[in-house]
């Protein structure tokens, strides 16, 4: 039964980036830069037969390229901290995109997702790190920001069953073209 959702893939450059910021931070396991990526839908494990449905209906998703830029770096989990992210800028596209897939999924009788959609990347799983030390680590850090950079492509990753990190492998991709 494979684990699957979909995502966006970071130029190496702006992998780069963001592997400069891991380190310093107790409790954090760090994501590897090859594993970086945006997630636009998380889909979870399904039977093969759904699988090669969700494979065939993302690929009438016509959407054109889209500009992606990563400002700002924060934390999930508020008082008990478990994920340290980049936070990419939503724009009318990227949430079209997202909300294309999440009707398509839904048609295919799975069920909405369970958290409003904050485009991200995440950096590191935090376990037994305090709000303070997260405050402290995104302090040293400053104001960060990468370069623009076009996704020319969506893509149906699998995952193995486990706490995230990877590593992921692209099952299907689909472009973006106008």
């Amino acid at each position: 039964m494979p684990r699957l959702f979909t995502g966006l893939e970071l130029p190496m450059s702006t992998g780069m980036m963001l592997s400069f910021l891991r380190g310093g931070l107790r409790g954090a396991r760090w994501i590897d830069p090859e594993n970086y990526h945006i997630t636009l839908r998380f889909i979870g494990d399904i039977d093969d037969r759904i699988a090669d449905e969700v494979a065939y209906e993302l690929a009438r998703v016509h959407r054109a390229p889209l500009t992606i830029k990563l400002i700002g770096l924060g934390a999930f989990g508020g008082t008990k901290p478990h994920t340290l992210w980049a936070r990419v800028e939503r724009t009318p596209e990227l949430t079209e995109l997202q909300a294309e897939q999440e009707r398509i999924l839904q048609r295919l009788g799975l069920q909405a997702a369970r958290r409003k959609y904050k485009p991200h990347v995440t950096l590191a799983r935090l376990r037994g790190t305090s709000p303070e030390e997260v405050a402290n680590w995104l302090e040293l850090q400053g104001e960060f920001s990468a370069p623009a950079f076009t996704a020319g492509r969506f893509v149906l990753f699998s995952a193995k069953a486990a706490v995230g990190g990877g590593p992921y492998l692209v099952e299907e991709s689909y472009p973006l073209a106008a």
